[in-house]
C-alpha cells in the first residue's frame, strides 16, 4: 500500500504558550477525528507531529491515521528552526518508502509548518540543505501565525508562505478546517489518479492569506524573538516552573501628567510548565536580552499556588512568586528575604520567546 506521509511540524516555542498552543491542540484533535471519517484519507494518509522550540523532538511518530491519537504539546525555550528543520529532514530520510525496480514508494510528504515568531537561531545551514535535497522532494506549506514574523525565512523554505492573520477561537477552527480539507483533498488525488498535493481552497482571506513573495522582506538577523518578552519563573511554594508572557503592544504612559501611547509589552498571563520545558529548550547560555520593568503592563498572580504577586526578583536575577509571608525563600538561590516595592526601573532577563 503506498502511503501518503503528512508531517506536521509545529513551533512549541514560549511564545506559543497559552491559548494559542491550546488552540493547535483542539486543531489536530480535530482534523484526526474528521480524517477517520474518511475513506480516502483511512486508505492513504499517514501523519507524524514533530516539535520544535530550542531543541526538537518527535512526539508522534509516522503513523496511520486509525492508530492515531491527538497528544499534548510540550512548550520548550527558543525557537531553534533550524532544529526543527534537520529533524524534520532526519524523520523524512528515516520512514520514507522510496520508488525502486521492484516496489512503489510513498507519495511525496506534505509538511505544514506552524511558527508564531522568529528564529532565534542561524537557520542559513539548515535551509540550504532542505532546498538542495528535500525542496523538490516534498511539499512544505509554511503558516505564519501573525503578522509580525520573520517571513523572509518562510520564503527561502517554499513557495507556499501562508499568513494567518486572526487568533480568535472561530478562527482557528476555520483554520484547522481548511487543514482538514487539504489532507482530504490531497488523499482523493494521489488515490484517484496519482497527481501531487491539492490543496482546498482559500475561503476568507480574513483569516488566511497566501503571501505575495515578492512584497516579501529580506530575513531579519537577531537571536531573541522582539515581538514577546518571556520571563522564566518558579514557584516558591510547589518549586514548578512557569513562564509569564507579555506581547509587544502600545500601552499608556504618564509623562509630565499628560497621558501618552508608548511602545511596550502588555501581559497576556502566567502559565505552568513541565520539566519537558528544560529539555526542549536551548542549550548553553542565551545571548544578554534585558527588560526594563518599566516597559511591561501588568502583573500576574503566580499560575502554581495562587500567591498573590507572581513577578518577584531576586538579587540573583531569577523570578519568582511571593505571597503574603514575612519572609520570603528564593527558590532559585535559597536567599531568604523580605520584598517591597519602590521607584526606579529594574533590568530584568528575558527568555529567547
Amino acid at each position: 500500500m503506498r502511503r501518503l506521509p503528512i508531517y506536521f511540524l509545529i513551533d512549541v516555542s514560549e511564545s506559543m504558550v497559552g491559548e494559542q498552543i491550546q488552540y493547535v491542540e483542539e486543531g489536530l484533535a480535530t482534523i484526526i477525528k474528521e480524517l477517520k471519517s474518511d475513506p480516502y484519507a483511512l486508505e492513504t494518509a499517514w501523519i507524524s507531529i514533530l516539535v520544535f522550540a530550542g531543541q526538537a523532538k518527535t512526539i508522534v511518530p509516522l503513523q496511520e491515521v486509525i492508530s492515531f491519537y491527538p497528544p499534548k504539546f510540550p512548550i520548550g525555550g527558543g525557537t531553534s528552526l533550524s532544529k526543527g528543520l534537520g529533524h524534520l529532514m532526519f524523520e523524512l530520510r528515516r520512514n520514507i518508502v522510496t520508488t525502486t525496480a521492484t516496489q512503489k514508494g510513498d507519495w511525496k510528504p506534505i509538511v505544514f509548518l506552524f511558527t508564531d515568531g522568529t528564529p532565534t537561531d542561524d537557520t542559513s545551514a539548515a535551509i540550504n540543505e532542505w532546498k538542495q535535497n528535500w525542496k523538490n522532494k516534498a511539499n512544505l506549506i509554511a503558516v505564519s501565525f501573525g503578522d509580525e514574523n520573520n517571513l523572509g525565512v518562510l520564503k527561502e523554505l517554499t513557495d507556499t508562505v501562508l499568513l494567518f492573520k486572526n487568533t480568535t477561537p472561530q478562527a482557528y477552527k476555520e483554520f484547522f478546517r481548511w487543514i482538514t480539507a487539504s489532507i482530504k483533498s490531497s488523499s482523493v488525488s494521489v488515490s484517484n489518479n496519482g497527481a501531487d498535493m491539492e490543496l482546498a481552497k482559500l475561503s476568507d482571506d480574513a483569516i488566511l492569506e497566501k503571501v505575495n513573495l515578492d512584497k516579501i522582506p529580506p530575513p531579519k538577523s537577531g537571536y531573541v524573538d522582539m515581538n514577546f518578552a518571556i520571563f522564566s519563573a518558579q514557584c516558591q511554594q510547589t518549586k514548578k516552573p512557569y513562564l509569564i508572557k507579555y506581547k509587544k503592544a502600545l500601552r499608556p504612559v504618564n509623562i509630565s501628567g499628560m497621558t501618552m501611547q508608548s511602545m511596550g509589552y502588555r501581559l497576556v498571563g502566567a502559565f505552568p510548565v513541565d520539566n519537558a520545558y528544560f529539555e526542549l529548550s536551548a542549550e548553553g547560555g542565551m545571548p544578554s536580552s534585558k527588560v526594563g520593568s518599566d516597559e511591561l503592563d501588568g502583573f500576574p498572580t503566580c499560575p502554581c499556588c495562587g500567591n498573590q504577586y507572581g513577578f518577584a526578583l531576586c538579587g540573583c536575577g531569577k523570578v519568582h512568586c511571593v505571597g503574603t509571608e514575612d519572609e520570603s525563600t528564593c527558590p532559585s538561590c535559597n536567599t531568604k528575604g523580605r520584598y517591597g516595592s519602590g521607584g526606579g526601573t529594574l533590568n530584568i532577563d528575558r527568555t529567547q520567546g
